[in-house]
């Protein structure tokens, strides 16, 4: 078994031990202007956090690309997600807004220069990976800030169960390109989905917001191509996609999917972490199908380290 099979089946109980740090020290607090900033996968969750926290009316919060953060603005608190606790980009900025701005950080590595820089740290050593491909850390670290934010992670853990063993929606022969959506908070995650099928197996995937796709990418759809829907969907989106001979995936729709796989349906709809888990799979399974290692993708390292 791969490391970075294990690591995906792992999520349910790995979600479970992250809620309960949802009461650290250095969580963002109600009212407080938040910034949070990460690379890649970080910057995904980030991207998800900081919806959430605005929609549930905890206080302005913006994502950044470590990498383009806006010096120039003043916030409460700074909060950066780095997995090894070496990504230069965001152990810049930590440093450069920690002069002046309390910084919180979720890692996976207390030894490494991240935590020592934070004021506060969010150490989930438990859900660290071997593999380079991000899965069960990101997902625990959204885990824990959605815990702090009052969502119920232990349903979402009960639907990553469900999530593990689900037969796939899409068959890897039987597909040439994916496009993720998402709405809101689940944007983040269509993101995260894509990133994954093309870190893993070098395959063709787009994401972007639901409402957007409608104005120009659904030019795309076609036969032997899929849109991948997280959360909730526009109405009508589902039937335009399939007049173009795409399938569409989506865990509230009850539909068919034709020659690209097959609908699991009556039960309730997923979880959109626990949906994510099913885009970890197929991105897995795409991977292998081509004969191509999970746990070491091409051109990619645990860790951006810029010298």
């Amino acid at each position: 078994m791969s490391h970075v099979k294990a690591e995906i089946a792992t999520q349910p109980e790995c979600w479970r031990q992250a809620a309960k740090l949802a009461a650290s020290p250095g969580l963002p607090a109600r009212g407080e202007r938040v910034a949070v900033v990460g690379c890649g996968t970080s910057w995904f969750m980030a991207k998800s956090y900081a919806v959430l926290r605005e929609q549930l009316e905890h206080g302005e919060t913006d994502a950044f690309q470590a990498s383009d953060f806006p010096y120039a603005r003043r916030y409460d608190r700074l909060v950066a997600i780095t997995r090894s606790g070496t990504t230069t980009e965001t152990l810049d900025v930590m440093r450069a807004v920690g002069e002046h701005t309390p910084v919180t950080v979720f890692t996976a590595d207390a030894t490494e220069d991240a935590a020592r820089i934070a004021g506060h740290s969010v150490v989930l050593d438990f859900a660290d990976e071997k593999s380079v491909v991000q899965t069960r850390f990101a997902t625990s670290v959204l885990a824990v800030l959605r815990a702090h934010l009052g969502h119920d992670i232990e349903a979402a853990a009960a639907d990553a169960e469900v999530a593990i063993r689900l037969p796939l929606p899409v068959h890897p022969s039987l597909v040439d390109q994916i496009t993720f959506l998402g709405r809101g908070w689940t944007v983040g995650l269509a993101e995260e989905a894509a990133l994954k099928c093309r870190e893993t197996a070098g395959f063709w995937t787009e994401s972007y917001p639901a409402m957007d796709y409608r104005h120009g990418p659904i030019s795309i759809a076609g036969p032997r191509r899929v849109v991948w829907a997280f959360g909730d969907v526009p109405s009508g989106l589902a039937e335009e996609v399939e007049r173009t001979g795409a399938a569409f995936v989506h865990s509230r729709h009850h539909g068919g999917y034709g020659s690209i796989g097959r609908w699991v349906g009556g039960r309730a709809p997923l979880d959109p972490m626990a949906d994510l888990i099913l885009a970890q799979r197929v991105a897995l399974s795409l991977a292998t199908t081509q004969g191509l290692d999970p746990d070491h993708p091409r051109n990619l390292s645990r860790s951006v380290v810029l010298t």
